[in-house]
């Protein structure tokens, strides 16, 4: 068995560190010469040097350490790399610049130095107004609080109603984005674990649950996370209901955000980048091929900024998420081999942050490049990557789940694989049926396949005629176009029935698109 790449969470910390990082941890770990430090400093560089993590093999390696002193130098370890990355980053964040601005506000104050001390938390203050960090405000105000409450400062009584106004209006914004960043989790949470509305009663159940707990006075906030969370809520709502406009329009007003105000790019990038992502994705679901290339080319430009390679994390999500968009970009215009041109080099940088990828993000890449396959026509591939999900034991998008079992159905159909064919697909409807994840469409797919076993090439062509006639008038039904969000199998039956490929179908309505938009 490989050791767990992902079990020791020292190890995974140092492995991420960059260059700069070890080298101004040794500077400053080297500060303190004592016996101890010089034994983590050794432990540092055994593990930065291993592949995986093996603890049997790190003892030999450290052979002046047994094994009970081990788990006390990793703990001091890993709080003296932590510490060394809080000094070195400690410009990078407004949340650090606060907290180590309120943290020289406590040592004033514990020093007796009260005027001192308050200085600096109206200096926090308008920082953090700047930044709208209204969370935050509430311990600058509970500091400031106990220093007039237990001490004579001179600035009472115009100070105490100063402190009482700007506690309640913090109070107040803390409280509507509390409400608004929980109803975006909650939906959010809902999506990653079963994708979109399967049914009248999902839609029903996801309306209720927005309409309790949406604040009555939502549309009426004005603050920037009040707003922020509103637009994620609306987003994933409209997402979730197959509803592509108002997840266009709500996508767009929360990028309009960071547009009217650009310093809250630096402040909150990982929103921005998010933002973005949804954007492409509406545009996507949209088919609205300009727009969709303008907001990628703005997010490339994004990608090669300073804000967005300031941390690890940004770059990874810009890197993950552009090439998300470029997979989708070759899906829409039946580009697919062009497509399998990126994906070598894409899949080698993915396994270098591999530890830091979530296991969803990996389940979607490996749909999107088993769709790549499918329509390129390269089947066995397809199935290769459709393995990967049928088999990864994970408990999230069930709706991806349930494709990519029909998707493998269908390459091994396309393969002639007739042999297992009745067995696959009684195994295939049951597991959709089990997950309630069937519909009309997939019901018309499930009945064709069992009749084209019975029925000879020339009136297979008819069956595929009759099948495109049963489901083509679908693809404006919302809980239908559910299917055809995850496999284009309209396109698929088009390609049997005029006998062309699938890529060249949807190229086709792609060139047709375009030139009904500039007509």
């Amino acid at each position: 068995m490989m050791p767990n790449r992902n079990s020791d969470p020292l190890f995974l910390l140092i492995q991420s560190l960059q260059k700069s990082e070890k080298r101004h941890f040794k500077l400053y770990i080297k500060r303190s010469s004592n016996k101890e430090d010089l034994k983590i400093v050794q432990l540092f560089d055994a593990l930065e040097k291993m592949q995986d993590y093996d603890e049997k093999n790190l003892l030999k390696r450290l052979n002046n350490i047994n094994k009970p002193q081990l788990a006390n130098l990793k703990t001091h370890l890993y709080k003296q790399v932590l510490a060394s990355l809080r000094l070195l980053k400690s410009t990078d964040s407004i949340d650090l610049q606060l907290n180590e601005q309120l943290d020289y506000a406590r040592i004033l104050y514990n020093k007796g130095l009260f005027l001192q001390s308050l200085k600096i938390l109206e200096r926090v203050k308008e920082m953090a107004k700047t930044a709208n960090k209204f969370n935050f405000m509430t311990q600058v105000l509970s500091l400031e609080k106990k220093i007039e409450t237990l001490h004579i400062t001179r600035s009472m009584p115009g100070k105490t109603m100063q402190i009482t106004a700007e506690s309640v209006k913090v109070s107040g914004h803390v409280t509507q984005v509390s409400a608004l960043s929980n109803l975006a989790l909650h939906l959010y949470t809902w999506y990653i674990k079963n994708g979109h509305a399967r049914n009248v009663q999902d839609e029903t159940d996801v309306k209720l649950f927005f309409k309790e707990n949406i604040p009555e006075n939502a549309y009426t906030l004005k603050g920037f996370y009040e707003q922020l969370y509103l637009y994620q809520s609306y987003t994933w709502y409209a997402f979730i209901r197959q509803d592509f406009l108002m997840y266009y329009r709500y996508s767009e007003k929360w990028l309009g955000l960071f547009d009217e105000q650009p310093n809250m790019i630096a402040v909150e990038t990982g929103h921005y980048i998010k933002g973005l992502h949804n954007l492409l994705n509406a545009h996507f679901d949209l088919r609205n091929f300009d727009k969709f290339q303008i907001i990628l080319q703005r997010f490339e430009a994004f990608a090669a900024t300073d804000v967005a390679n300031q941390h690890d994390n940004f770059r990874i999500q810009t890197f993950i998420y552009i090439h998300s968009a470029k997979i989708n970009w070759y899906l829409m215009t039946g580009t697919f081999e062009e497509g399998l041109t990126i994906i070598p080099a894409m899949e080698a940088k993915m396994e270098k942050f591999e530890r830091f990828i979530d296991a969803h993000r990996i389940l979607v890449f490996n749909y999107k490049i088993a769709s790549l396959y499918f329509g390129s026509r390269q089947f066995a591939k397809c199935i290769d990557y459709l393995q990967k999900i049928i088999n990864d034991n994970i408990s999230l998008r069930n709706d991806l789940q349930c494709y990519a079992r029909l998707m493998h159905l269908l390459a091994h159909y396309e393969m002639g694989n007739f042999d297992i064919m009745d067995s696959l697909i009684k195994s295939v409807y049951r597991y959709m049926a089990r997950m309630q994840n069937l519909t009309i469409v997939e019901e018309e797919i499930f009945a064709f396949l069992r009749r084209s076993f019975f029925v000879g090439e020339e009136k297979l062509h008819a069956e595929l005629v009759v099948l495109l006639s049963k489901i083509k008038h679908l693809e404006k039904n919302r809980f239908e176009t559910r299917t055809f969000a995850y496999l284009d199998i309209i396109s698929w039956v088009e390609s049997k029935v005029y006998q062309k490929t699938m890529s060249q179908i949807i190229y086709n309505k792609y060139k047709e698109s375009k030139k009904r938009s500039y007509q």
